[in-house]
Order: structure tokens, then C-alpha cells, then sequence
């Protein structure tokens, strides 16, 4: 039995070779891995006593010969296959063990530029794994380091079947399409959002208790992203709790997001993928207060986030509620050890949460493909005043607030806000109006001097006369309604001042 070791990852590698010689495995190797093998005492012969080739353009060709992918590509069951080398002096190679050069890693790096990038593009390896992979019921194909004790226990006992050969092969072929997405993204031009083919990398990070529903199972990966992202849920650690659900992750996700949006320490609370409570503090505790007070009721069950490290006194008071998970950037030793007296309550640390660029394409599943779109940013849009009053500087500042917040309640959204903290909210309702309605209803007395938030335009005057006889005093929203000059008017005869975007938020 003959194997080529070629691996840019050599984690386990040594220990793999050393278990193939103990089954009298002849070894094949290249450059850096023959190197290793050969420091730790491993018997290994160069690639070129295979081809009588000697490597050449600075390593660029050295696998890529006949005399390599002939005993690859062989069937061993195909007679005039076997003859064939025998007649040109060539040898079957029955396993191949390859991983690719660290095209991900070495462009992720600061500085790297296009000829680096295009040396870290492997040719010879991909060529290889499908070669072996195309050949899997005769060829053993290993591309993961985790495969190699499985591979060596296998081997011991006799032969390895066919299941897990296709296994392995399946295994190879994602592992080069994976790779080829990567260089593919990152050779894409910037200014072209949707090429005409487009793959997506995703590598499971892991299995999940349940779906949407106990009865659905579900399971978590991530995007193998190309260039610096924001802090993402995927970087997100698990220092306490249950095993997450499905639901958990989406929620865990919109909260993460709307923390992020905000400067100022800020602490949301999330049920069902909408902010039930959402504020801005200086003091993070007063700033969960705040959130809390939004919509206690909601809140029981749901997820805290917070862009802050949480500090004891910030526990103390979420330690009054039930919730199902806190994800924050850390947190204080005092506070981590009073909040895991919940036994069954996530804990979820991210880290310094960095900037970076939004995800180039965000993705909704449809039957049958897929819906790709570019990520919905809050950039500060200029505000018009349309009414005759205009807001004052702490309307204005309300108002702001406001307009991030909608971002990220279902449409058809409104929010109320005042003191920088959200009051109520109405989401997802087919008509505005009753979403206006619902919002009022949650803030109670409190709306009474709020300002309002719509993610799109008023179709009627409707909305505004409700919200004014609840109490609203300014209002921000996108305009561009066929009836917009009767919503002003309204809103004049209300008092109210009222600003326009231009910028609609829809979040279906």
C-alpha cells in the first residue's frame, strides 16, 4: 500500500505517518511535510522517486505528473487500467492525505497583496483530493486531521468500506469547494454585489438542541467570511447554561445587532426577534432599568444584550427577572459568579465588539434559492423638518434614537421613546395604525410627551392623529406618501413636529 502526505495543516501528521509505516504503508511525501517527517524519524520518500521529476519552479510543479494521478486515478478493477502502469512503470497510491495552503488565513493578514494572496492559491493539492476523492472506492482520501486516528484504527482491522470511503470523499470535495469560494470572493471585484455564480462557505460550528420547534432539528455554522466583519453571534462564547436552541441564536443575533448600533452603553431585551425594552445610560444598571421598564411583562423568558461589559450592579438587577440568555462583551468576575447561580440560564461572551464592515450579502431562504441583499445600515440620515414646529434638542435627540431603534422592529414598525429608552412598540401588524395603536397601549401614561418612530411612511393621517391624541410630540419618518402634505397638516394641528428621512427601514 502506497500514501502521499502533503499537508500545509501537520497537526496529528507525524503521529499518522508513524501509524501507516506500522502497517507497512510505503509514504510519499513533499516539501515541508517530508521535512517534518523526516526530523521525527519517520521513513518517507520524495514525490520525485515516484515521477523521476524533480520539483521545479519554486515548488509551483511537483505533485502535478502522470505518474502521480495514474495511481490515483487507476481502478483497481479495470484490468487494462493496472496494465497500463505496470507497462509505463508506474505504481498504484492508495490513500492520500493533503490540506491546503492557508489561502484564508494568509489574506486575512494586514499588509498581504495580490502576489502573496496568489501564491497561498494551492494547485496541486485540490488536484490531488479530487482526484483521490473521484477514485474513493479504491483510493482513501483524507483531508481532516480528525479523520487520521479513525483511518488508522480502520486500516488496523483490514480494510476500510465503502461508506466511509464516500464518507471521506464527500468530506474532500467540500473541503476544495470550500477553499475555491474563498479565493473566488476574494478575486471578485468590490463594486460587483451580485455576480452571476455565487457560492456561500459555511463550516458547522455545532449541533443544536432543537429548531424553531422541538420536533425540528437544526444545527449552526458559520460563514467562512473573507476580510474584517463586525463582532458576529458566530464569535460569541458559551460560559454558562443550557445547550442553545434554534430561536436562541436568531435572538441572541437581533440583539447583538441593535447593541452594536448604539455608542453610548446600551442595553436591549429581546423577545420573539423584537426589542421589547431597549435604552441608552451612562450607568448600564439605570440603562437596563430603563429597558426593562419598556415592557416588563414581555421581557420574562426573553434575551439581554448589552454593549458593555456587565458589572455587578447591572447583575443584581437582572438577576430579578427570568430570561434565557445574556450575551455582552464580558463580564465582571463578581457579576459572572452571582449570574451563574442560574443554572439554566446562557451566558454568552463576545469580547471587545469590533467594527469592521457589515457582511457583504445578507441572505433569506424562499423556496427553492435564496433572496441576496445588501445589509441595512443606519447611517446618520439628514433630518428634514417638514412642520411648522420643529423638535427641540431633546426631541431631536429622542427622535434619533428612535430611528435606530425601528430599524430593527418588524414592519410595519412604530416605536415610542423618551429619555433615550423605548416606551412601546407595535410590530409586524399588516396595518400602521393598529401598529401606532399597540405601541400607545404598551406605554400607557408614559407616552404622554414620547416621540415617535415609523419605519416607513404614513399612508393616511390617521397614525399621527392617534399618536397625538396619546400623547406624542414629535415624530420621525421616511415620508413620501401620495398623502404626505395631509399628514403634515395633521400633525400641525396637533402641535407635533415631525421630520423626515427619506430612508425607509422594513424588516420583513
Amino acid at each position: 500500500m502506497r500514501a502521499i502526505l502533503s499537508v500545509s495543516d501537520k497537526t496529528g501528521v507525524v503521529d499518522f505517518a508513524r501509524g501507516l509505516k506500522e502497517l507497512g504503508v510505503e509514504i510519499y511525501s513533499t516539501g515541508g511535510t517530508k521535512k517534518a517527517l523526516e526530523q521525527a524519524g519517520v521513513p518517507v520518500r520524495g514525490v520525485e522517486e515516484l515521477t523521476n521529476f524533480p520539483e521545479i519552479l519554486d515548488g509551483r510543479v511537483k505533485t502535478l505528473h502522470p505518474a502521480v494521478h495514474a495511481g490515483i486515478l487507476a481502478r483497481r478493477d479495470l484490468p487494462d487500467h493496472l496494465s497500463q502502469l505496470e507497462e509505463k512503470g508506474m505504481m498504484t497510491i492508495d490513500l492520500v492525505a493533503v490540506n491546503l495552503y492557508p489561502f484564508v488565513q494568509t489574506i486575512a493578514k494586514k499588509g498581504v497583496g495580490l502576489d502573496e494572496a496568489l501564491e497561498n492559491i494551492d494547485v496541486g493539492g485540490p488536484t490531488m483530493i479530487r482526484a483521490a476523492a473521484k477514485n474513493f472506492p479504491h483510493v482513501i482520501v483524507v483531508v481532516d486531521p480528525e479523520d487520521y486516528q479513525p483511518v488508522l484504527e480502520q486500516l488496523s482491522k483490514g480494510e476500510i468500506g465503502l461508506k466511509e470511503r464516500k464518507r471521506l470523499a464527500q468530506k474532500a470535495f467540500q473541503h476544495v469547494a470550500t477553499y475555491d469560494t474563498a479565493i473566488a470572493h476574494y478575486l471578485r471585484p468590490e463594486d460587483e454585489k451580485f455576480p452571476e455564480k455565487l457560492t456561500i462557505a459555511l463550516s458547522k460550528l455545532h449541533d443544536l438542541s432543537y429548531g424553531e420547534n422541538p420536533h425540528q432539528e437544526a444545527a449552526f455554522y458559520i460563514e467562512e467570511a473573507i476580510g474584517p466583519r463586525k463582532t458576529a453571534i458566530t464569535a460569541a462564547n458559551q460560559l454558562w447554561g443550557k445547550e442553545l436552541s434554534f430561536n436562541n441564536i436568531l435572538d441572541l443575533d437581533a440583539a447583538l445587532k441593535i447593541v452594536q448600533d448604539f455608542s453610548p452603553p446600551a442595553i436591549t431585551i429581546i423577545k420573539h426577534n423584537n426589542p421589547c425594552g431597549l435604552a441608552c445610560h451612562d450607568d448600564l444598571a439605570e440603562a437596563y432599568r430603563r429597558a426593562l421598564a419598556g415592557d416588563p411583562v414581555s421581557a420574562f423568558g426573553g434575551i439581554v444584550a448589552s454593549n458593555r461589559p456587565i458589572d455587578l450592579a447591572t447583575a443584581q438587577e437582572i438577576d430579578k427577572t427570568h430570561f434565557d440568555a445574556i450575551i455582552a462583551p464580558g463580564y465582571d468576575e463578581d457579576a459572572l459568579l452571582l449570574l451563574k447561580r442560574k443554572r439554566d440560564l446562557r451566558l454568552l461572551e463576545l469580547g471587545p465588539l469590533a467594527e469592521g464592515v457589515a457582511m457583504a450579502l445578507d441572505f433569506r431562504r424562499v423556496s427553492g434559492g435564496f433572496l441576496a441583499q445588501t445589509e441595512d445600515s443606519v447611517a446618520q440620515e439628514e433630518l428634514r423638518p417638514v412642520t411648522k414646529r420643529q423638535p427641540t434638542p431633546e426631541e431631536e435627540r429622542d427622535l434619533l434614537f428612535a430611528w435606530r431603534a425601528a430599524k430593527h422592529v418588524k414592519s410595519n414598525a412604530i416605536v415610542l421613546v423618551k429619555d433615550l429608552a423605548l416606551l412601546g412598540m407595535g410590530a409586524g401588524q399588516p396595518s400602521r395604525v393598529d401598529s401606532v395603536e399597540i405601541a400607545l397601549k404598551k406605554a400607557g401614561g408614559r407616552a404622554r410627551g414620547s416621540v415617535l418612530a415609523s419605519d416607513a411612511f404614513f399612508p393616511f393621517a390617521d397614525g399621527v392623529e392617534l399618536a397625538a391624541r396619546g400623547g406624542v410630540t414629535a415624530i420621525i419618518q421616511p415620508g413620501g406618501s401620495v398623502r404626505d402634505e395631509e399628514v403634515i397638516r395633521a400633525a400641525n394641528e396637533h402641535g407635533i413636529a415631525m421630520v423626515f428621512t427619506g430612508v425607509r427601514h422594513f424588516k420583513h
